[in-house]
């Protein structure tokens, strides 16, 4: 990797663009299904501009990173480094992990916090493709009714739920796009 392109890629408008993919996220993570353009990083591949946009708004030195399976190259490591400081770390100690979903599994991998701190689990950005309002069924905190949104394994993601208040949060990432799926959401695959 060279240092032209380990230092590219970050914002170019810090505050604003930080400030904008912050509310992306948490307006996502509020409104399971919903899915937002998330832009503002250019990170090195395999990252998406949605993961990468989310590792520069939501990690900092203090934040330990998981990089799964082809996610862990030197270049997407030293990129992180420069422009978060985030120490990269083991699967069972990683505040934030990014991969494909067969990447990141099994689930029992990362923390799902404690009952006294359900606060310290891990937070996994699943890579997937396609990231569409389709398939299954969510209801919960912050859905109305129901919505729908396409899962890499329902039933994975139907027995962290189970795990509630404990259990991982997940963003889903496409290319420029986003969704959240927190452990509170109720996940049917039925119609």
């Amino acid at each position: 990797m060279t240092a032209q392109t380990q230092f590219s890629g970050g914002f170019q408008n810090a505050p604003v663009q930080a400030a904008h993919a912050f509310r992306a996220a948490m307006t996502v993570m509020a409104q399971p299904g919903e899915i937002r353009d998330l832009k503002g990083a250019q990170p090195p591949k395999p990252l998406s501009i949605a993961a990468g946009t989310l590792l520069l708004t939501l990690c900092d030195p203090e934040t330990k990173v998981h990089l799964a399976g082809a996610f862990n190259t030197d270049a997407v490591r030293e990129w992180l480094t420069f422009h978060t400081g985030a120490p990269i770390s083991q699967a069972a100690v990683a505040d934030f992990a990014v991969g494909t979903w067969a990447e990141l599994s099994p689930l029992g991998s990362f923390r799902i916090g404690t009952a006294e701190h359900p606060d310290r689990s891990a937070t996994l950005i699943v890579e997937c493709d396609p990231l569409q309002q389709a398939g299954a069924i969510l209801s919960g905190p912050g859905i109305k009714d129901t919505a729908r949104l396409s899962l890499p394994d329902a039933p994975a993601l139907q027995a962290n739920a189970a795990l509630y208040p404990l259990g991982c949060d997940f963003f889903f990432t496409c290319g420029d796009r986003v969704a959240a799926l927190p452990r509170s959401t109720q996940i049917s695959t039925e119609a």
